[in-house]
């Protein structure tokens, strides 16, 4: 498939970063985005709404559903979906983008947290599969493509921040069993992660990060687009990483994502 003109995608968490760069990315080439998030009103910290990214997705040549969903509760997630398919026809991709973070160690990591992690990470991600399932099985080359890292069960990776790596390793877990459970049915369930850290409010967030050099969100929204226009039958169950991914697509210069050029970044977690 050479263009996602047409196609419909839901994305969680699409109101800025990642999820934002993706749904822009996509609108671009014609796409209609159902954006499914939380923000409704301008935060004082973090940029966007669901409506100034729908006005952004229309200008970029795009569709936009802006539609208010905290996808720990699966009655809002059944509402977007049926709204989303009511609005465009149908659904032929999910992103599952959004994640919340707290990098704290166990005795640090308050129990409203962890259950914050876990119901945006985990419980959202397999709740908006479920949800979106019956129209992907529709779709004449549906994908799930999963905001989440390669598992690696070294202990380096869980000591220093234990809930979160379960929340992330769990959306991942998640891509294992679904590729193999919806294979029959043609259903493309990978995994996307960034090489280095990218510029992100979320990266904002963490003590020391703060105008570090990273990589700009639309590296990881290319590498999806690349992945997005594969056979689904037979491109699922991989976790990719987006710098490899572009690298297979003929991107040898990435100093174009960089937000400061030339300098080192750190690598993402979960990546040596």
């Amino acid at each position: 498939m050479s263009s996602l003109r047409g196609k419909v995608l839901m994305i969680t968490g699409a109101s800025r970063g990642i999820g934002l760069a993706i749904a822009l990315r996509a609108a671009r080439e014609g796409a209609s985005i159902l954006l499914a998030a939380k923000m409704t009103e301008p935060h004082p910290r973090l940029p966007g709404t669901i409506f100034t990214a729908a006005a952004e997705i229309e200008k970029a040549g795009g569709q936009a559903l802006p539609l208010a969903v905290d996808i720990r509760f699966e009655d809002q997630i059944q509402q977007a979906v049926e709204r989303g398919v009511a609005h465009f026809g149908g659904i032929d991709i999910l992103i599952n983008n959004a994640s919340a973070i707290s990098l704290s160690g166990t005795a640090e990591t308050a129990m409203k947290r962890f259950d914050l992690m876990m119901g945006v990470n985990l419980r959202g991600a397999f709740a908006c599969a479920q949800a979106c399932l019956p129209f992907l099985k529709q779709a004449e080359n549906p994908h799930i493509l999963t905001l989440s890292p390669p598992i690696d069960l070294r202990p380096k990776w869980l000591a220093p921040h234990l809930a979160y790596t379960i929340s992330k390793y769990g959306m991942s877990l998640c891509v294992l069993g679904m590729a193999e459970e919806f294979r029959p049915l043609g259903i493309a369930v990978n995994a996307l992660w960034p090489r280095t850290v990218i510029a992100t409010a979320a990266l904002q967030a963490i003590p020391g990060m703060a105008g570090a050099p990273a990589r700009k969100p639309e590296i990881v929204a290319e590498a999806a687009s690349v992945i997005l226009k594969q056979t689904a039958r037979s491109t699922t169950g991989n976790f990719f990483i987006d710098e490899d991914v572009l690298r297979a697509a003929g991107v040898t210069d990435f100093r174009a994502y960089e937000t400061q050029p030339g300098q080192p970044m750190r690598t993402d977690l979960f990546l040596d």
